[in-house]
């Protein structure tokens, strides 16, 4: 995440997405290339960069936080892609609803329920 130091590349609070393409995103007066997780905690750097590598592994910052998430959106870059019953089973066991679609519907959708203070994260895959 350019703009400021940030071990980790972790960006603390709420935050909508301003821009995404170009294989990143703007938020919060900062830009960051590759995938991001916005978390409870904050924006997170997500080394994701095909759907098909979406796995529990990649998702347990989301579960660690998973008191303060009622639904994860997952956007899965230029096509939306269907991810595993299994890994939905994981999520709906840890009270976590999964809605997946291309990245740019899930930016969007993230921001308007950020904005209605819903409990909401997203994954979001880096796009050209």
């Amino acid at each position: 995440m350019s703009g400021a130091d940030r071990p980790g590349g972790f960006l603390p609070g709420r935050h909508g997405i301003d821009a995404y393409g170009n294989g990143g995103f703007r938020f919060g007066d900062m830009s960051h290339r590759g995938s991001i997780l916005l978390l409870p905690s904050g924006v997170h750097a997500w080394g994701v960069e095909r759907a098909d590598a979406i796995d529990a592994a990649s998702l347990a910052p989301v579960l660690a936080e998973r008191e303060g998430i009622e639904l994860l959106l997952v956007g899965t870059g230029a096509d939306i892609v269907f991810l595993p019953d299994a890994l939905r089973q994981r999520l709906k066991a840890a009270g976590i609803g999964l809605d997946a679609m291309q990245t740019g519907a899930a930016a969007r959708t993230y921001n308007i329920l950020a904005a209605e203070n819903r409990k909401v994260a997203a994954a979001l895959i880096a796009v050209s």
